[in-house]
């Protein structure tokens, strides 16, 4: 007899799409070389799209969303992976195309996973998750530009976010003076707790210049919210900086000119977390679980989440309501 295991169901009725805990089995999971006993997930914005027919992430239902898991592996037809590995995946096909990691068996390919980094455990890995490989893949752009903190303050926005508050931690813990931009004023103690030596709100972070160009102030930023701020925060980089975009929370257009990229040599850097390079992904993770860990982000951000708490979650961060990361225990060890 199959063993059945627990999912969280999406499922589409007269237009609308609703989730619940099922019970199913590996025969319902798609094609892949490696079954995986999944322990942690996440939650991410793209996962609160997936739940929402409007997101426009998933095409077919029924479906089990996560675009993140860890765990160890149950079976592999893959020979890089063994019977209990510990692994994880983000990025690729998960959660959007491909049953995702809300689920307490997975099964993928073996080209999306890469083994758990020494030094980070399944749960501190799903703490980052995609938001914080993002924020670490936004770091390793600042960093590739040549800024360093003697270079002068770094602004992250959206910072009580998953992406704004990993990063925050990191540039703190590796020396950056940061300036955290958010729109809720409650969090700013947190964001102090993370490293952050100023908070701003996010209509400060965004005001407009007079010009084409503002005040040069910033050596690097750190942007998951992108919309219409972005190009006003393009405006008020030093010379030759660096604005690091990820997100699209503030909306998926901006305008700007040439001026910052003419007249300072500013670099917009976009950060793409879902197929990015093995080496890069692996060299980024390794720098998560040792030199970059952000150890104030596991004590200080973290709310964790059962499969029968996700609705709530994924309505919250679709509103905006999320602050530091939610982390889904998914089965236990």
């Amino acid at each position: 007899m199959t063993e059945k295991f627990r999912a969280f169901w999406l499922e589409e009725s007269e237009g609308k799409v609703t989730g619940s805990i099922k019970e199913i089995g590996t025969e319902d999971l798609p094609q892949g070389e490696v079954l995986i006993r999944v322990r942690y997930s996440d939650v991410n914005y793209k996962d609160g799209l997936a739940s929402i027919k409007e997101g426009r992430v998933v095409r077919e239902y029924p479906f089990v969303p996560g675009i993140d898991l860890a765990g160890e592996v149950i079976a592999s037809e893959d020979s890089r992976f063994a019977a209990g590995d510990q692994v994880l995946c983000t990025g690729y096909g998960l959660g959007v195309s491909h049953f995702g990691g809300y689920s307490e068996q997975a099964r993928v390919p073996a080209d999306w996973l890469i083994k758990l980094p020494q030094g980070l455990s399944a749960r501190e890995a799903m703490i980052l998750g995609t938001a914080g490989f993002t924020a670490g893949m936004s770091v390793e752009a600042i960093l590739r530009a040549g800024i360093t903190p003697d270079s002068g303050p770094v602004l992250v926005t959206g910072a009580s976010g998953g992406v704004g508050s990993v990063a925050v931690a990191i540039l703190a813990k590796l020396g950056f003076e940061v300036t955290a931009s958010s729109g809720k004023e409650q969090e700013w103690e947190l964001l102090k707790k993370l490293g952050a030596a100023r908070t701003v709100s996010r209509e400060e972070a965004q005001a407009p210049s007079k010009g084409p160009l503002g005040k040069g102030t910033w050596a690097a930023i750190v942007d998951p919210v992108g919309g219409a701020g972005t190009g006003e925060r393009l405006k008020t980089i030093a010379y030759r900086g660096v604005l690091a975009l990820s997100g699209l929370t503030g909306g998926g257009d901006f305008g700007t000119s040439v001026h910052p990229f003419i007249l300072r040599g500013v670099t917009l850097a976009g950060i793409d977390s879902v197929q990015c390079p093995v080496p890069l992904r692996l060299d980024v993770w390794k720098k998560l679980a040792g030199e970059w860990k952000p150890d104030a982000v596991f004590e200080q951000a973290v709310h964790e989440l059962t499969l029968e708490q996700l609705p709530d979650a994924l309505s919250r961060i679709l509103k905006g309501q999320a602050v530091g990361r939610q982390l889904v225990k998914v089965s236990e060890a």
